[in-house]
C-alpha cells in the first residue's frame, strides 16, 4: 500500500514539475509566441519528414528482407527436392539390383534341385 503512495505521489510531482517547466519556458522564453509557434510548427514538420523517410526506410528494409528469405526458401525446396528425387532414383535401382539377385539365386537352387533327384526308395 505504501508502494502505491509513494507511486502516485511520484507521477503527481512528475506531472506538477512538467507543467511548471512548461510554463517557465512559455514566460522566459527569448522569442514572442508567433515565433516559438512557428519554430514549433518547422520543427514538428522536420520530425514528421524524418519519421516518414524512417517508416519508407524501414518499409524497403522489410521487403528486401521478405524477398531474400523467400529466395531462400525456394532454393531449399529446390535442393530438397531434387535430393529427394536422386535418394528416390538410387532406391528404385538397389530395389531392382536385389529382385535381380534373388532371381539368379532362385534360378540357381532350380537348377541344383532339379539336377539332384532325390532316390526313391523301392518299396518291398
Amino acid at each position: 500500500m505504501a508502494e502505491r503512495d509513494s507511486f502516485s505521489s511520484f507521477i503527481i510531482g512528475f506531472i506538477a514539475g512538467g507543467i511548471a517547466g512548461a510554463i517557465a519556458t512559455v514566460l522566459y522564453a527569448p522569442k514572442s509566441g508567433a515565433e516559438t509557434r512557428n519554430a514549433l510548427k518547422e520543427k514538428k514538420e522536420e520530425i514528421l519528414d524524418k519519421a516518414n523517410l524512417s517508416v519508407d526506410e524501414a518499409y524497403k528494409q522489410a521487403e528486401m528482407a521478405a524477398k531474400d528469405a523467400r529466395d531462400r526458401f525456394e532454393a531449399l525446396a529446390n535442393t530438397t527436392k531434387s535430393r529427394a528425387e536422386e535418394v528416390t532414383r538410387r532406391g528404385q535401382v538397389f530395389l531392382e539390383e536385389r529382385k535381380n539377385q534373388l532371381k539368379g539365386l532362385k534360378n540357381e537352387l532350380e537348377k541344383d534341385d532339379s539336377a539332384e533327384e532325390i532316390p526313391t526308395i523301392p518299396e518291398s
